[in-house]
């Protein structure tokens, strides 16, 4: 009799413990599949990486821009074009996503998306707002908070790409008003950081035409970012930009230099390029990089660990099409980079210049696969390692 006791309450355990399994699957009613038959449609066999690599859809997001992961493992995405951001999430676990929800629209832009204890922000042209408990309320009508509103009205490069660092603030890119020019607001052509209620701007890099894309180191904690160079100087000058910042309040050229050593023929007069910070790398001429991040998963082998993967959006003004891949920078001893080269390519038809795809933004998963967003295909891709 004791032993069918001792059995029975196993039995009860078990069956609790699973429950609870069961619960926590659960997810907010509503929403719209993630995936249909356009998935289908995309030429994924066009794409090239190196051996033991696959690539996957795993939801269609219109015009997909950044991205932001929870703890909760809802991904949250922005777009350019539209005016909408997105929730979609995994409810089976078999890594692609089974449900999407909009979160907001009618706004102005909404390229930036961050997530920060529990509380979703949204980066618009000239504002931040923030959707407070976001993943108790996917898929129900919420009121933005107004977290900052005077960041500059212009929507020449007035798209923005945020992120919270280690140091908890947030990090707000302002671009340039324009292809070349000089402004007398220091904001313009920056990379700034607030506190998470908004308050205390501060201006943390000088010299940026247009930054899309930073992240940080995962020993130093030193930001890198893309900065995407000036037109209008022929097909393969100036080349775009990695930098990597060692402090606070440094200038990186723009609009008197660019690439570290071509001095701009309308600004770089009586201005020596030896003056500002030279690129980390330079990368190729009109690529357009965007989203990047350091490795930090262990399903690529070890020889991708700390190395640093940039999405290139893809050149619009250059004769021959250059980039819409994702790139790789090779960096050593945490501070130095040696090496850049293609990782991913294909949304690039070379001999018809046409693309069916371009490489926005870049997301490292737990499990050590790769998200990337395609705001023209409008999907977010998984990238992982089969061997």
């Amino acid at each position: 009799m004791k032993k069918l006791m001792i059995l029975s309450l196993a039995a009860l355990v078990l069956c609790c413990n699973n429950a609870t399994k069961e619960v926590s699957k659960v997810v907010p009613e509503g929403g719209e599949e993630a995936i249909t038959e356009y998935a289908k449609t995309l030429p994924l066999d066009k794409i090239k990486m190196p051996a033991g690599f696959s690539i996957e859809v795993y939801a269609e997001v219109n015009n997909a821009r950044s991205m932001a992961m929870s703890p909760e493992g809802t991904l949250y995405v922005g777009n350019r074009n539209g005016d909408k951001v997105y929730a979609v999430k995994d409810t089976n676990g078999d890594n692609k996503a089974d449900k999407r929800w909009v979160i907001a629209s009618g706004l102005n832009m909404p390229n930036g998306v961050a997530v920060n204890d529990g509380d979703l922000y949204v980066a618009e042209v000239s504002r931040i707002t923030r959707y407070d408990d976001i993943e108790a309320n996917l898929g129900k009508a919420i009121t933005p908070v107004v977290v900052k509103e005077d960041f500059p009205t212009e929507t020449h490069h007035g798209w923005k790409y945020i992120a919270f660092g280690p140091d908890g603030r947030l990090y707000v890119p302002v671009g340039a008003p324009c292809n070349i020019c000089k402004s007398e607001k220091e904001i313009y052509a920056s990379i700034t950081s607030i506190k998470k209620d908004g308050s205390d701007l501060q201006i943390y890099a000088n010299g940026v035409r247009n930054s899309v894309g930073f992240t940080w180191h995962p020993e130093t904690k030193e930001m890198w970012f893309t900065d995407n160079g000036r037109d209008m100087l022929g097909d393969d000058i100036p080349p775009c930009e990695l930098n990597r910042v060692t402090e606070a309040g440094l200038h990186f050229g723009y609009p008197y230099c660019h690439g570290g050593t071509i001095s701009d023929p309308e600004f770089g007069k009586g201005q020596s390029c030896e003056k500002f910070i030279k690129p980390a790398q330079t990368l190729g001429p009109h690529v357009a990089p965007l989203g990047l991040k350091f490795y930090t998963g262990d399903n690529f082998p070890e020889q991708y660990r700390d190395q640093l993967f940039i999405a290139e959006h893809g050149s619009w003004n250059r004769a021959q099409k250059i980039g819409y891949r994702i790139s790789m920078v090779n960096v050593e001893n945490a501070s130095t980079a040696t090496t850049y080269e293609t990782f991913a390519s294909g949304w690039l038809d070379e001999a018809e210049q046409k693309s069916w795809g371009r490489p926005v933004d870049i997301l490292v998963l737990e499990d050590g696969s790769m998200f990337v967003s395609d705001d023209q295909a409008g999907v977010i891709y998984r990238i992982f390692f089969k061997g």
